[in-house]
């Protein structure tokens, strides 16, 4: 089980890295701040959640092949942007993989840890989430997670296949996977459609839309 926590734990660190990365680049950053987007993107998720279970020193600083995941992904996209471009919808791609690996890998953490189901799912929620609103903020933009299609409960739902299945001792591995697989196809779909949480009527209508744009 903890080479499996690992395991899709390095491959949505590197898929956010990528996301944190790719933002900073198209705001114009320079390497540094391109490196502490990738890594604020990719670990400050899975850091808030290992303090919460008492999981410390964190991983994301107790083990070097967290933050030289992160490193990689940085400098590859440092320097081959345009290639990383190319990729249809790079930045939200590569949110939604992430969100989906870490929203899963969270939850089986949690559990593993003797934490009940119920909040496991909202600790792998949290640690989906978290990176992603570190990367906006530092940015100076609105966290996606906050007016974006169906963001946390993408997250939340993948979550809760890992938390019944674990309740329902269930194999694993087939669960993280349809756990991932609703997370991914939710938001995917929420991006193509347009599936939104309700929003506020109360704000301004001219107010500019998410630096990324909306998904076509």
């Amino acid at each position: 089980m903890e080479t499996f926590v690992l395991i899709l734990d390095l491959i949505g660190t590197f898929a956010f890295a990528l996301s944190g990365a790719t933002l900073g680049v198209r705001r114009r950053l320079d390497i540094f701040g391109v490196l502490v987007l990738s890594f604020a993107a990719a670990l400050a998720g899975g850091m808030t959640r290992d303090v919460l279970i008492g999981a410390t020193p964190v991983v994301a600083i107790s083990d070097w092949r967290y933050p030289a995941t992160t490193l990689v992904a940085g400098v590859v996209t440092f320097f081959w942007a345009p290639l990383i471009e190319r990729l249809q919808f790079p930045v939200r791609l590569f949110d939604a993989m992430g969100l989906a690996l870490f929203a899963v890998a969270g939850t089986e953490k949690a559990l593993s840890f003797g934490i009940a189901p119920p909040m496991a799912a909202a600790l792998g929620m949290l640690t989906g989430i978290g990176g992603g609103i570190a990367r906006d903020v530092l940015v100076a933009r609105v966290p996606l997670v906050l007016q974006a299609e169906l963001y946390a409960i993408a997250a939340l739902a993948g979550a809760a296949v890992v938390a019944v299945g674990h309740w329902l001792n269930l194999p694993s591995l087939p669960c993280a996977l349809a756990g991932a697989g609703l997370c991914f196809g939710l938001r995917l779909m929420a991006m193509h459609f347009g599936w939104h949480l309700p929003v506020s009527l109360q704000g301004n209508s001219d107010d500019p839309p998410p630096a990324d744009g909306p998904a076509r």
